[in-house]
């Protein structure tokens, strides 16, 4: 098959099995901005509003792209080429469906001066996020803002150039205010616990830096409803490229793949309006936080269990990690006894339903995910996938030996080396910290655990601290099988 570059003009010429807009393009008008684009948008959120689009509604809510970063100025450049259209494969073992996805309209100049003045224009009603956890400046030991950090710091000395995102978006604020404009919708997509309160909790906190005022009215005039997001996008390679093409005859320089699975529940809470995405499956609640949680525990939580187990095993493919026998097993009874037990009951939702849609997706061998992606950035992952549901359970009294093993693999993984000796890439904003502790950990478990940054208030709690070193120990004395095959059977001892 001979592959047709994608842009706006080759639509008409593309396979018949390519699902296309269905709308003119040309009637779709600005009404978000989006910071981050990376696949994950644009398998979730930008396809749902495309839906939205093809069942004729709410033209005027198109997507701006925006970046802040340096990959952000790739990505332009790339959407930029092809007329801002993304293909979107959904990997399904049942067969492949492609859509060309137009919910863009355009791409910011990834330059904090444009940014900051295209908020400042009355038609972007919500700005929405994929800053990833890390973006946050969430401060591990007290919860809260992290006004210590560097690039916080710089925001609060010179606003009037802002580095952060949240300083760029209060500096859109500013210029709306003193325009008597009124306030966009800050929309995060990211995977973190309550992520629109975090939002708030980082904008309210550096505008107070600034201004009482300032800071008073983004909190009274800024909405940030919290959401969950869900669809498993791996990254895109050469085989994804491959792909697109030899399946679907299109020349896509950065095609999105994806589980046919997505889910997006927000509360219903808007400064300016919001598109009508109910129409195309999305949940809007009054409270999101039980849903976000089972999310956030069972699947993310989930997914941080199989990828350490998986890279110390010596898988590639979270696939094959998670039909490994002993690390589903270990799966299983870590969901079931200790995650699953410290959710609230949600009205017509029944956790092991869930849990077993969970580990159909994670065991879909189409998607092509990876282990190293799902271990990459666990100093940030870990304080928001696993350490809450350990610190529920130490309050309550509880047992912790399956979350204290996870973290236990966590730091072998992070000493450097797998059990055959070969090296293991610690891809982490403090991986040089990460892997010195690690290594110390093997003769002083407890030296892992001396970061409270990360670890908050549960590096200080001694019942962690002895689960946690039997768990180690475990680990160095009978290898990763053998300390899963212990758990699974009764007990670390």
């Amino acid at each position: 098959m001979c592959a047709i570059k994608l842009n706006q003009e080759s639509l008409d010429y593309l396979a018949a099995d390519v699902s296309v807009p269905r709308y003119d393009r040309a009637r779709i008008t600005p009404g978000i901005m989006h910071i981050g684009v990376g696949n994950f948008h644009r398998a979730h959120q930008a396809i749902y509003l495309n839906r939205l689009f093809n069942v004729g509604g709410d033209h005027d809510w198109g997507i701006v792209g925006a970046g802040v970063r340096p990959n952000d100025a790739r990505m332009r450049n790339l959407l930029l080429d092809q007329d801002c259209l993304s293909t979107v494969i959904e990997l399904d073992p049942m067969g492949y469906t492609a859509t060309v996805c137009s919910a863009m309209v355009d791409f910011l100049p990834v330059d904090p001066t444009a940014l900051v003045d295209a908020l400042a224009r009355p038609e972007f009603r919500i700005v929405s996020l994929t800053v990833t956890e890390g973006g946050y400046f969430i401060d591990a030991e007290t919860g809260g803002f992290d006004s210590a950090h560097p690039d916080i710091i710089h925001d609060v000395e010179d606003p009037a150039n802002p580095r952060t995102v949240f300083g760029i978006l209060l500096a859109g604020l500013k210029l709306r205010r003193r325009r008597k404009l009124p306030a966009f919708t800050v929309l995060s997509c990211d995977n973190l616990p309550e992520n629109g309160s975090v939002t708030r909790q980082a904008m309210v906190g550096l505008a107070g830096a600034e201004s009482a005022d300032f800071a008073e009215w983004v909190a009274s005039d800024v909405a940030f409803p919290n959401g969950m997001v869900d669809c498993i996008t791996p990254a895109t390679g050469e085989r994804e490229r491959t792909l697109a093409s030899a399946e679907f005859g299109i020349e896509d320089a950065s095609p999105v793949v994806c589980e046919p699975f997505r889910q997006w529940v927000i509360e219903d809470r808007f400064s300016a309006g919001r598109p009508s995405l109910e129409q195309v499956g999305v949940e809007f609640v009054a409270d999101v936080a039980p849903h976000e949680l089972m999310k956030l525990r069972i699947l993310n939580g989930g997914h941080a269990a199989i990828a350490y187990a998986g890279a110390l095993l010596g898988h590639h493919f979270a696939h094959d990690a998670a039909r490994d026998p002993l690390i589903r097993g270990y799966l299983e009874k870590l969901e079931r006894e200790e995650i699953i037990p410290t959710l609230a009951p949600i009205s017509g939702i029944e956790f092991p339903a869930y849990l077993a849609t969970v580990l159909e997706r994670f065991a879909n061998p189409e998607i092509g995910d990876t282990v190293p992606r799902l271990c990459l950035d666990g100093s940030n992952r870990q304080p928001k996938f696993i350490l809450p549901t350990l610190a529920d359970r130490l309050e309550a009294g509880l047992g912790i030996d399956g979350l204290a093993l996870e973290v236990a693999l966590w730091c072998r993984y992070c000493a450097g080396t797998g059990e055959d000796g070969k090296p293991l890439t610690v891809d982490d904003e403090n991986a040089e910290r990460l892997t010195e502790n690690a290594r110390r950990a093997q003769h002083e478990p407890t030296a892992f655990l001396s970061m409270t940054d990360i670890f908050g208030p549960v590096a200080h709690n001694g019942t962690f601290a002895a689960a946690f070193t039997r768990a180690v120990n475990a680990v160095y004395r009978d290898g990763t099988a053998g300390a899963l095959e212990s758990y699974v059977n009764g007990g670390l001892s």
